[in-house]
């Protein structure tokens, strides 16, 4: 999933508004907003990926239904993060209490709130350094706990703040019970 970055800003300054009409225009289209008001387009996902996103979101979803702890998003949602970019995590949870804060307009629009959790499922075609500096841009916007699954290089990077990145190989299993309480996300499909 290749990702084009477009830069109106000598032009128009995009506000919450204009994106959301932009969307809305193109529903074909998956559109993010970096913290410098660049739009960014990402092209869709294949269809093996497509199918293990989809699968790793239904493991979420089975697994909230049990622990009852927060809210789970799908690679549509789109969050303002503190420092104003909007971005789409593929699969995102945030505690139920911190959903609850939000007023109902919040959460019909773009949430401004920074998931507790996300997972970045990497396509053949996206760029290494690229996911790993959107997975840097969650941590210091406040998000607890991130994964980016490369399937191609068969690893797995867990991204804490203000802890040191942890690299795993083909691991058959992920946990972390601080953040996922008994959750265990099985990945043996994906190597």
């Amino acid at each position: 999933m290749t990702a084009f970055t477009i830069n109106f800003n000598a032009i128009v300054q995009m506000t919450d508004e204009h994106f959301a009409q932009l969307c809305r225009a193109n529903p074909d289209v998956k559109f993010e907003r970096t913290t410098r008001g660049e739009l960014v387009i990402v092209a869709p996902t294949g269809g093996e990926t497509g199918s293990y996103n989809s699968e790793l979101n239904a493991d979420f979803v089975i697994w909230n239904r049990h622990a009852k702890l927060g809210i789970v998003f799908d690679s549509s949602t789109c969050f303002r993060l503190p420092h104003q970019a909007l971005r789409s995590p593929d699969v995102a949870w945030i505690k139920q209490d911190r959903w609850d804060a939000l007023t109902p307009e919040q959460k019909q629009k773009f949430p401004p709130i920074s998931p507790d959790f996300v997972l970045e499922l990497m396509s053949p075609s996206d760029d290494l350094s690229d996911a790993q500096a959107k997975m840097r841009e969650y941590m210091e916007n406040g998000v607890t706990l991130g994964w980016l699954l490369n399937r191609k290089h068969r690893t797995v990077e867990i991204y804490r703040p203000n802890q040191p990145l942890e690299s795993l190989e083909a691991p058959v299993t992920l946990s972390d019970e601080a953040v996922l309480p008994r959750l265990v996300l099985n990945l043996r499909s994906l190597w």
